[in-house]
């Protein structure tokens, strides 16, 4: 703590020797004062005080305090404002005070600000819900069953949101759902690959916000809706941060800091992590093989039954670092820079025993081993610019934000008989994938607000997004003959895909009496642009895929997404208790990524493979939302009921080929097409109740209906379904001050033309302590108590039944240990309401 002291006592020494250098002709004279708590009357230590030069119209130096709450700060002689603060305590402002020598200015006696103290006690403590126009904001609190965990786990938490044991997330069960990243699509984010979230910290988290009805200033992408994760930014004078160790079994250990330097002139912040961790998956499958008829005749399968078992040891080694300076032009105008890299590396060995079975009697046995190595390089450059020309929020801000992610595979895979009843069979090829992925992104924005008296405002704004990825994939098969290799160019290629966006948006907001709405147009063009490098041509692609295939195409999608969100007050705004109804409405739109388009199918597997669909255009959805809040004192209920219309959705489907491996099983591939519609209609329900301090319970249930209907291939792929999940989280503060909380998730059973999926159960359980003197959190957590996350599914079509079972990640333990320095456990500022980042444009 001396050490810091002294680096900030450096800092502001330089900084005040700098300034009295440009302007040496005036007197220098010493300001000394104290600074105390006037409840406790205790010295309140790193308490800022600010010395405002009314001729230089800027702030031209400040200091903090001492542990006694003492200050002593040289300055120029001139006329100043001066401000004396501390955090979550009322400022105290001497104005146009003349300094002309040196003088002891006294003591000072701050008060609480109660209500800046109440709310900064929930973002720290409590899991909260605030219901805006366009969105729901929950700030996921201090959540013990993620410390030490991933962004991914942190989402787990969230109402309205569930994550798959395969990392997939949705929202009231729709898949489609934008992930941004503090109001902007992010490399954080993985180019739209929601399992990179499963690398990141959770402790990175300041809130999340579900936005289900999203307002003309969002991205028109995404169905389901939007999930905006807003990262921590701190904000409090002086130095001050946190360090967060995690160990964990299986093995997991982690090591992060963020870390902040405040100035009034400047904010520099930053978010810097490493995480090594084993991640062991298995995938069972039993797959029965029928009869087919092709062109009249009855086609047998070489075997009636396989039953593949593989278990994945996965090691992966991440470093990610998010560094920005934010400084302020002026009073009113600032602009931000930042950076954000990660790397990460993959070893993954898979050993899959392959039993093969006819007339019930196993005929064969193969060992199958993949060996993966994958290096992938991420950063991030952001620019933001704001200026505020006024304190009604009359502003204009400008992004500009350059992505790349540079991704390199290496796959060797081989095959062998542990038994056949082959007299002569023919060895397997080994295989080697050298895979290349790189991609990039630009954005830029601009947004203009303009209030129109107290209660309207009109917003109007541009941004266009501009994405390239090309993915190069090699495969070389061994040659049997002399085992040289030599590749296979009819399955290797190099993809080449643009998607480019435009947009231009406008919304107009208002309020009159007990109503509140907000109407907005957004028009977007969207650009799918690719191009497939193949020896192959159109003919025999369609040949070998099974359906036609452009090999060089460009589409464009003009449309326009309207949207309308509606809040009707039910109480008076001076009442004790909130009570309101919302409504919404919005237009939306599903683009199809560019591993939905490559038609090369993957080769994780010779005889489950998944193939891309060019032919894939973008779906639309609409969207309307009723709901309903009712805040008292002590309990916040929520709920809602939605329909949405889909035209052209997205189904990703499984068939059999017609093809077969060298050794003659079925080659069985999932591939996404449009179906003609899908209609989804459900409601939630949401309870948080906090009826003391050592007691708190949140519960919610969300209920969905769909229908779907489309045909491929000539096959009815239409489906009716009713699903359901339900989670629940209470935590409670047991004696010695220590922490418990437990979460329970329970995913009701799901189905669809193809699969069927059984209901799936799980449980957290964590415990924390305070220690330190209150500068530190120990915590202990079990995820998946009874490593019961299993993905039990079972398809079934014409030529095949498969039931299969999968575990993406076994129940893990961590300890974790927070360390704050600079920061009191309670009353530390949060950007709950500070922060600029809440919306894209």
């Amino acid at each position: 703590m001396i050490m810091l002291r002294n680096i900030t006592f450096i800092i502001f020494y330089c900084i005040t020797s700098v300034l009295i250098a440009q302007n040496v002709k005036q007197k220098e004279v010493t300001i000394t004062g104290q600074v105390l708590d006037k409840e406790t009357k205790q010295p309140l230590e790193y308490a800022t005080i600010a010395f405002f030069n009314k001729s230089l119209n800027k702030i031209e130096t400040g200091g903090i305090t001492d542990g006694n709450g003492n200050f002593s700060i040289p300055i120029n002689t001139g006329l100043y404002d001066i401000s004396i603060e501390y955090i979550s305590f009322k400022t105290i402002k001497l104005l146009n005070r003349n300094i002309t020598k040196s003088e002891n200015i006294g003591v000072f006696s701050l008060e609480l600000d109660t209500e800046t103290l109440d709310a900064v006690e929930i973002v720290a403590e409590k899991t909260t819900v605030d219901i805006r126009l366009d969105k729901k904001i929950y700030n996921i609190g201090k959540d013990l069953t993620t410390a030490g965990g991933t962004v991914s786990d942190a989402l787990n938490n969230v109402p309205s949101v569930s994550v798959d044991v395969e990392g997939g997330i949705s929202l009231r069960g729709n898949e489609n759902v934008r992930i941004l990243i503090n109001g902007k699509p992010s490399a954080l984010a993985g180019f739209g690959d929601s399992n990179i979230l499963s690398q990141l910290p959770a402790d990175a988290i300041e809130r999340v916000e579900v936005i289900t009805s999203p307002s003309a200033r969002y991205d028109a992408e995404g169905t389901a809706g939007i999930l905006n994760i807003i990262l921590r930014k701190k904000e409090i004078l002086g130095f001050n941060g946190a360090l967060n160790l995690t160990a964990g079994q299986p093995d997991n250990v982690g090591l992060s800091a963020n870390l902040n330097f405040r100035t009034e002139k400047f904010n520099i912040f930053s978010n810097i992590g490493y995480r090594y961790f084993d991640a062991p998956r298995t995938n069972y499958t039993d797959i029965t093989y029928f009869d087919r008829v092709v062109d009249g005749t009855t086609i047998s399968p070489e075997y009636q039954r396989i039953i593949e078992d593989e278990d994945v040891t996965r090691l992966n080694r991440n470093y990610n670092a998010n560094v920005g300076v934010e400084y302020f032009l002026s009073e009113k105008t600032s602009i931000t820079g930042s950076l954000f890299y990660r790397y990460g590396e993959d070893a993954d060995l898979s050993k899959n025993n392959s039993d093969r079975f006819n007339n019930e009697a196993i005929v064969e046995r193969t060992l199958r081993n993949e060996r993966q190595n994958e290096e992938d390089n991420s950063y991030q450059i952001s620019l933001n610019y704001i200026t505020k020309f006024n304190d009604d929020g009359h502003e204009l801000t400008a992004d500009f934000q350059y992505e790349n992610d540079a991704e390199n595979q290496r796959l060797n895979i081989d095959e062998a008989y542990v038994f056949t009843d082959k007299t002569d069979p023919d060895p397997f090829q080994n295989e080697r994938v050298f895979a290349t992925e790189d991609q990039t992104e630009y954005l830029i924005q601009a947004d203009y607000v303009l209030p129109i008296g107290e209660n309207a405002r009109f917003e109007a704004g541009y941004r266009g997004r501009f994405e390239n990825e090309i993915t190069d994939y090699n495969l070389e098969q061994e040659n049997l003959q002399d085992n040289t290799f030599f590749v296979n160019d009819t399955i290797s290629n190099v993809f080449d895909y643009t998607q480019n966006v435009n947009a231009f948006y406008t919304q107009y907001g208002t309020k009159f009496g007990k109503f509140s709405f907000l109407l907005g147009l957004r028009l977007e063009n969207t650009q799918l642009k690719g191009k497939i490098d193949s020896r192959l041509t159109d003919e025999e692609l369609e040949e070998a895929f099974g359906f036609p295939i452009e090999t060089d195409f460009d589409n464009n999608f003009l449309g326009l997404f309207p949207t309308l969100n509606i809040i009707y007050n039910l109480r008076p705004e001076d009442s004790d208790i909130e009570e309101s109804i919302t409504f919404g409405y919005n237009r939306r739109i599903n683009r199809p990524r560019g591993w939905f388009l490559n038609p090369f199918p993957s080769r994780s597997s010779r005889t489950n493979v998944f193939q891309g669909n060019p032919n894939l255009d973008p779906a639309f959805a609409s969207t309307f939302d009723l709901g309903y809040l009712k805040r008292l004192d002590k309990i916040t209920l929520t709920t809602s009921i939605y329909y949405q219309y889909e035209t052209g959705a997205f189904e990703r489907i499984r068939e059999n080929t017609g093809q077969q491996t060298s050794d003659g099983i079925d080659i069985i591939r999932r591939i996404p097409v449009n179906l003609s519609t899908n209609e989804r209609t459900g409601g939630e329900f949401g309870i948080l109740y906090n009826p003391n301090d050592w007691l708190r319970l949140n519960s919610s249930f969300n209920i969905f209906q769909f229908k779907t209907k489309g045909q491929f291939n000539g096959v009815d792929y239409g489906a009716n379904n009713l699903s359901w999940f339900t989670r629940f989280s209470g935590k409670v503060t047991l004696p010695y001050a220590i922490d418990w909380q437990t979460n329970a998730y329970y995913m009701g059973p799901r189905q669809n033309a193809q699969n069927k999926t059984k209901g799936l159960f799980s449980m957290d359980v964590a415990f924390s302590k305070e220690v330190f003197k209150d500068k530190a959190t120990l915590s202990l957590n079990v995820r998946d108590v009874f490593n019961s996350r299993i993905l039990r599914r079972t398809t079934e079509t014409e030529s095949f039944f498969s039931n299969n079972e999968s575990q993406w990640r076994v129940r893990q333990i961590n300890l974790s240990l927070l360390y704050r320095f600079n920061q009191q456990k309670k009353r530390s500022r949060s950007d709950f309401e500070d922060n600029e980042f809440d919306e894209e444009g």
